[in-house]
């Protein structure tokens, strides 16, 4: 699959949205450059992975032509998929995306495939392995500084926990840029907290049963100086690759 000796392919989900572009207005596969070009920087090659039906067999096939993947940003998960009815707040459920990520995520988690989970793709992590989720974080911490709105990016210190993955690749915390109104509440059984905010607000988390399985809640691609996380992703991708495509 690779045009070279060390490229490796890695899968990003994408978002479907109405979208217009000349004299079209139809629904599409959107997901913000931003992405694509910190695997490329990380020295990956990039594939989109729109949102559509999917199975377990489906979902292994499209693994199979992949080294890495990384479930990106977007709306709310479908808080019935935790056991909760929607806040009003909680954006119109994406059940289709729901469902393909799942079906991606658990079975990378399966066959120990690479992976990393930014914004939404963290919370798809904790409700997929059982997990819930805070619906409106304002009425729990009483303000809006992770979500600015009118896609204005905050900027929220965040101390992550020694000895973790992450800590390996950026160290004891960063100026993380944040846009998000929920958040990972009660973690899965199988997740750790990695990092937080100074208010306690979860940033982080991994899954410690698979060689790489990072799941950050804030927007690293929006950092474009700095593709530490995306550098750790296709490092392990590598790994994979050279471990399982003989």
């Amino acid at each position: 699959m690779a045009s070279n000796g060390s490229s490796v392919i890695i899968g990003l989900t994408t978002y479907l949205e109405q979208a217009q572009t000349g004299v079209w207005d139809v629904p599409a596969s959107f997901l913000p450059k931003a992405y694509f070009d910190a695997v490329n920087r990380a020295g990956g090659i990039a594939v989109l992975l729109p949102p559509q039906p999917v199975d377990e067999d489906i979902a292994a096939r499209v693994l199979d032509g992949l080294d890495g993947l990384i479930i990106t940003g977007g709306k709310d998960v479908d808080p019935s998929r935790y056991g909760q009815a929607a806040h009003p707040t909680t954006d119109l459920p994406r059940r289709d995306r729901d469902a393909w990520e799942d079906a991606l995520l658990l079975a990378a988690i399966r066959r120990e495939l690479p992976f990393l989970g930014i914004c939404r793709g963290a919370q798809v992590l904790n409700v997929a392995l059982g997990g819930t989720l805070i619906q409106h974080l304002p009425e729990v911490i009483g303000s809006t500084r992770y979500n600015l709105g009118e896609g204005n990016f905050n900027e929220v210190d965040v101390s992550v926990e020694p000895g973790t993955e992450l800590a390996g690749l950026i160290g004891a915390g960063l100026t993380a840029k944040v846009y998000h109104h929920q958040a990972i509440d009660r973690v899965a059984d199988r997740l750790r907290v990695t990092a937080r905010a100074d208010d306690g607000v979860i940033q982080a988390v991994e899954l410690d049963s698979v060689p790489f399985g990072v799941a950050v809640q804030w927007h690293p691609e929006e950092s474009q100086d700095d593709v530490r996380l995306f550098a750790g992703l296709v490092e392990a991708a590598r790994a994979y690759r050279e471990d399982h495509h003989v």
